[in-house]
């Protein structure tokens, strides 16, 4: 059991015998990052040691979690740990350093009012890096270690507060070969450069990876349906999307945009990849391929996810949809825990994702953030 205190230096805290910093929990995370390793006993040590710095130094969290009986004195299991509805990231800022002191802030999608914006502060990016390059090698790459890369996406100095934007950035900076772009400029899609890389990648036999999101991916197929242009790439090809339509593009099924990607493309399903990402968390989850629909996605090593009935928060049976909670080790600075708005299926290998609540599920939710304020706003420091 962790037994926490607080001490005079807001970036230390007393646990157990010892006394741990940020840089110190930062450099435990990352060694168990590096050894990318399921262990489960240590996942639990983690959570619970960061669980205990995130109560110490992230206010809002800390009222919350006493408001529900939850101390790093009670808590000991990385299931205890109160899940934070993610609408609560818009009315309050959930962070253990200071604002001023974040090297990024990330904020989540809304209007251009920063108010109906959550803002998710990154004291540092190490352990974001750290979380996405591994993961990103592993679940995406296929074994190569580079190769040419089109980002469908804006690129970080058009919008340098997404999460997105930055993530797409990195992919490109660290795994893409030198002649790798983005694709999107002032007037949409540069469908002249797209088309000339798509065709030397062809030419060349070199693997080609087309990186963005879900509805630009959308908009590259129908123009390039509009011009009758398709192509057959290499083997080793990728396709990465993340996201999805409403709003920005028509609407696909699954199989429609996947049938459509390898119709265009001639890259299998099974090499087309999606991402589910979101803002509010500093790690990503990604299926193996979409052979089948819909596809079943998991996360690595420092990230679990459940499913839960939202009106109760208890975990419901494998095989029954509920709204999903992830526990991301690697968010430090602001909470391990969130209560998504996302339903989902869990599954023996990871879980299915189906959509955003709606019914009891979004009834649930809204009364999760209730909660949540409630408490914040209730309990006195």
């Amino acid at each position: 059991m962790l037994i926490l205190a607080l001490t005079s230096r807001p970036d230390l805290f007393k646990c157990g015998a010892g006394i741990l910093n940020l840089s110190e929990v930062t450099a435990d995370l990352l060694s168990f990052i590096k050894a990318d390793m399921t262990n489960d006993i240590e996942f639990d040590r983690i959570a619970l040691q960061q669980f205990a710095f995130q109560f110490a130094h992230n206010k809002p969290f800390a009222k919350f979690a006493r408001a529900r009986g939850k101390t790093p004195r009670t808590v000991t299991s990385w299931t205890d740990i109160p899940a934070v509805p993610i609408s609560a990231f818009k009315a309050l800022e959930m962070t253990c350093c200071r604002p001023s002191e974040a090297e990024a802030l990330f904020m989540t999608s809304g209007t251009t009012s920063s108010l109906s914006r959550g803002k998710i502060y990154h004291h540092s990016l190490s352990v974001y890096d750290a979380s996405m390059r591994s993961n990103f090698s592993k679940r995406f790459m296929g074994g190569v270690e580079r190769m040419q890369m089109g980002i469908l996406y804006p690129t970080i100095e058009k919008m340098p507060n997404s999460s997105l934007a930055y993530y797409l950035n990195l992919a490109k900076r660290d795994f893409g070969k030198p002649d790798s772009s983005h694709l999107i400029g002032e007037v949409g899609i540069d469908f002249d450069r797209l088309i000339a890389d798509l065709v030397r990648a062809e030419t060349t036999r070199q693997p080609y990876a087309l990186l963005g999101a879900s509805f630009s991916l959308v908009h590259a197929l129908d123009g390039l349906k509009e011009r009758g242009f398709s192509v057959n790439l290499p083997t080793g090809s990728r396709i990465l999307d993340t996201g999805g339509f409403k709003g920005q593009s028509r609407e696909l099924t699954p199989n429609e945009f996947y049938n459509s990607l390898s119709n265009i493309f001639n890259v299998p399903r099974s090499h087309c990849i999606n991402m589910y990402g979101m803002t509010e968390l500093s790690t990503q989850f990604y299926d193996n391929g979409n052979t089948d629909s819909p596809s079943v996605k998991s996360g690595p090593c420092w990230a679990n996810s459940r499913v839960v009935n939202p009106l109760t928060g208890a975990d419901v049976p494998k095989g029954v949809s509920g709204v999903l909670v992830h526990t991301d080790l690697a968010h430090i600075n602001i909470v391990t825990t969130i209560l998504t708005e996302d339903i989902g299926i869990e599954t023996d290998d990871g879980f299915i994702l189906l959509g955003r609540a709606a019914g009891t599920e979004a009834k649930g939710c809204s009364m999760a953030v209730d909660e949540f304020l409630t408490a914040t706003r209730s309990i006195e420091s």
